[in-house]
């Protein structure tokens, strides 16, 4: 198992962080990744997402975004449920 097979989520000041360091621009991807002991990918992610919220990339959602459509399939999801329970008690 590589030592970098399971990670559970890292906390958002740990990633300002790692984004933050990335954007002095004196080190590479890798680097950072080694210096914070994480895979050199998610430095990779965090720091496109970083460049989305930012305004300077447009090939995804913005971490606002990212959070108002999670937040609308939950409620569709509820609402769908509710409506499920109501036919089926009206029936």
């Amino acid at each position: 198992m590589s030592k970098h097979a399971y990670v559970k989520a890292c906390p958002k000041e740990f990633r300002e962080q790692v984004v933050k360091r990335m954007q002095l621009g004196d080190r590479s991807a890798r680097e950072v990744a080694g210096e914070f002991g994480i895979a050199v990918d998610s430095v990779r992610r965090w720091m496109q997402q970083a460049e989305r919220d930012q305004g300077r990339r447009q090939d995804g959602l913005s971490s606002p975004e990212r959070e108002e459509l999670v937040r609308l399939r939950r409620e569709i999801r509820r609402l769908r449920m509710e409506r499920e329970i109501l036919s089926k008690a009206a029936a």
